[in-house]
């Protein structure tokens, strides 16, 4: 009989950490998607390579604001939202594109979206190997957020985070790198008080997946609210560099 109790107890444990390990994301999956998001902002900075010189062939010719490697970034047609003409990028003048998000195939199979971005529309297959089409896929399938739960996409006003606590937050995993005030490194094109009043999709997308080619951690794979809280506290920064 203790023998049995034994057996009992050891397989439900098994069985337990067995649910465990099912239910939550594996590291490596949470790594390949926010590398995936990282080529979906600049895949070629990713890779260590220049962009193409020319602009995309699918670029619209309407859209004369933008050209060279600039539209061949994910991000120029589809939006840090990730609902391209259906997004914020529907209102705006250097990225009106009347191209649609992805934000359809969020929850897709991942050999059928790498299907849809090796074909002659994205011109990516002789640019990518097979790991970075697998990473840009999971994060397409895996990694999107709905970001219109936080942002208001006529106003870009900001809700869901708490300050204090994002204040914490952020000065002891960001300001070594950005300073208190958000406006380092100097290469930034904008502060961080500027980027939450005109583009906190953008915000929150690298908050969460890092910079391209830069040491910047992603925040993906902690708690959802830790990134809400940085933005809300980013809000509070100083808009000048």
């Amino acid at each position: 009989m203790k023998n049995l109790f034994k057996y009992l107890i050891s397989g439900s444990l098994t069985a337990m950490f067995a649910l465990v390990a099912f239910a939550l994301p594996s590291l490596s999956d949470e790594g390949s998607i926010a590398r995936g998001g990282q080529l979906y902002d600049k895949w070629y900075s990713v890779i260590k390579e220049k962009g193409p010189q020319e602009t995309h062939p699918a670029w619209p010719a309407t859209n004369t604001a933008k050209s060279g490697d600039t539209t061949w970034r994910c991000k120029s047609c589809h939006g840090w939202d990730y609902k391209g003409v259906d997004g914020a990028y529907g209102n705006s003048k250097s990225y009106l594109t009347g191209i649609k998000g992805i934000d359809g195939m969020a929850g897709a199979d991942i050999d059928a979206i790498i299907a849809v971005l090796k074909n002659d529309t994205h011109q990516l297959v002789d640019l990518m190997d097979e790991g970075d089409f697998k990473d840009l896929a999971m994060f397409v399938s895996k990694g999107q957020v709905d970001m219109s739960q936080y942002i208001d996409t006529t106003t870009k006003a900001f809700s869901g985070g708490d300050a204090t606590a994002g204040a914490n937050y952020y000065n002891t995993l960001c300001s070594q790198c950005h300073a208190k005030e958000g406006n380092k490194p100097k290469d930034m094109p904008e502060s961080f008080g500027s980027l939450m009043g005109g583009n906190p999709w953008e915000g929150m997308h690298k908050i969460l997946n890092g910079q391209p080619n830069e040491n910047m951690p992603a925040l993906r794979a902690l708690d959802r609210q830790i990134t809400l809280d940085i933005m809300a506290h980013m809000a509070t920064l100083p808009t000048e560099m």
